[in-house]
């Protein structure tokens, strides 16, 4: 099964996805996490270029094609094997990323990035999406408290605020993928939802 988490930064992706790992685990069940971008020797060197406060000149479409490549080697590198052993892939963010940052957030066409992500991802799709939903000052307030700003953090609010609500059009859009959970709760209530609605599906 593969699961993907999304959401805006500082949303506790990352956090909840480590604590659901050990507890699926705990249940006899073989898990694998990763992230993006990254999750590959290759990935993480295309990460570090994607999120280098330096960076300031990247274009949008420099962006999403640095996103894609990252994508495609962590696809065919891990993600797909993983899947083909019987594995649970609990992925930090996935293709739905592109679409809220660079789509919505940047606002470039849905269409085109839609056509670049199937390249990608060869068409790899998740079977379910969670939403770890946060206001996006909230979120933004964490990530700064925690002293792990990166370039993407970084863009103005009004951006952060277009990323939320693309979330929001891609999860009505497909509410049989999407769970959206509310992020403004304690870490344990939080997870609890999450152990009961992923052993659900299982």
């Amino acid at each position: 099964m593969f699961i993907t988490f999304e959401g805006p930064e500082g949303s506790g992706k990352t956090t909840q996805i480590s604590k659901l790992a050990n507890f699926l685990e705990e249940k006899g069940y073989s898990v694998y996490k990763t992230r993006e971008p990254g999750g590959t020797a290759i990935g993480d060197q295309i990460r570090a270029t994607l999120l280098a406060l330096g960076n300031t000149e990247m274009h949008p479409r420099t962006e999403a094609l640095l996103l894609q490549a990252s994508r495609a080697q962590l696809v065919e590198e891990v993600i797909s094997v993983r899947l083909g052993n019987n594995e649970i892939v609990l992925c930090d963010r996935y293709a739905d990323s592109t679409l809220a940052y660079q789509g919505y957030g940047h606002q470039n066409d849905l269409e085109s990035l839609r056509k670049i992500i199937h390249y990608a991802t060869g068409g790899l799709q998740p079977d379910l999406t969670i939403l770890l939903d946060l206001d996006v000052e909230e979120g933004l307030r964490r990530r700064s408290e925690a002293g792990g700003v990166n370039r993407l953090d970084a863009f103005e609010l009004d951006f952060h605020r277009r990323v939320r609500e693309g979330y929001h059009q891609l999860a009505k859009a497909e509410p049989k993928r999407w769970v959206t959970v509310e992020a403004n709760r304690s870490l344990e209530v939080i997870q609890q939802e999450l152990r009961e609605l992923v052993l659900e599906r299982l």
